[in-house]
């Protein structure tokens, strides 16, 4: 059974967030802030953390960092952040302590429940490090593209990482600029150009290709997709 921990130092809330869990199939432990959240993941596998953000002790910005930080172990753990702080500086700034995705409250149960889904089945592609789009197999280790019938690409390493990121996300829009932070780092000279640059030798190297697509949104960024329909 997959197990999940609810930090939050409200009450009502993270019972709440329990009950609607163990409603879906999944095992709920609790932990009131982020230093009683590391004692019980010292003790117990944990597949997934959903954490509120304003907490006693330690908040949910320090918890995520002391997560990514504590190396191989929990370093593709998923994390939900779910708060009341809905200004765009604070959602930057769960990002960059390392979750991985961010609900504002009042939290839509169902939503909620669909998003850790999604995440537990996007750590299972970061942990087998391969992902699988109709015939066509993306092998990080290797940083390969390949087909049943053998054909097989092997890519530089940001344009790998680019149409990696991209599948992953079926169907979802990147800006520009979260493509560029992601791949090439905040740090980077990286501009618009050099991205561009990327996206078309993908679309080069896959023109022949069905199985996906990268789709260019006008004034925002780009999003992949992959072809339902084929012979």
């Amino acid at each position: 059974m997959v197990r999940i921990l609810v930090v939050e130092d409200d009450t009502n809330i993270r019972k709440l967030i329990c009950a609607v869990l163990k409603q879906h199939g999944f095992e709920a432990l609790q932990a009131d802030d982020g230093v009683a959240a590391l004692e019980v993941m010292d003790k117990q596998h944990v597949d997934l953390v959903v954490l509120d953000l304003m907490m006693p002790n330690m908040d949910g910005y320090e918890l995520t960092k002391q997560i990514r930080n504590a190396g191989s172990a929990w370093e593709s753990l998923p994390i939900l952040m779910v708060t009341a702080k809905q200004e765009p500086k604070d959602k930057r700034q769960g990002f960059l302590a390392g979750t991985d995705d961010y609900m504002t409250k009042p939290v839509d149960e169902q939503e909620m429940v669909l998003r850790i889904k999604a995440l537990l089945r996007r750590a299972k592609i970061a942990t087998d490090r391969k992902l699988t789009v109709r015939n066509a197999v993306l092998d990080y280790n290797a940083l390969t593209v390949s087909k049943e019938n053998g054909e097989s690409h092997t890519l530089p390493q940001k344009e790998f990482q680019l149409l990696f990121k991209l599948l992953s996300y079926p169907n979802t829009i990147f800006t520009r600029l979260q493509l560029m932070d992601e791949i090439w780092c905040m740090e980077s000279e990286t501009n618009d150009h050099t991205l561009n640059v990327h996206i078309n030798r993908l679309r080069d190297r896959f023109r022949g290709w069905v199985d996906f697509e990268i789709i260019t949104v006008r004034g925002v960024g780009y999003k992949a997709k992959a072809v339902k329909n084929y012979e």
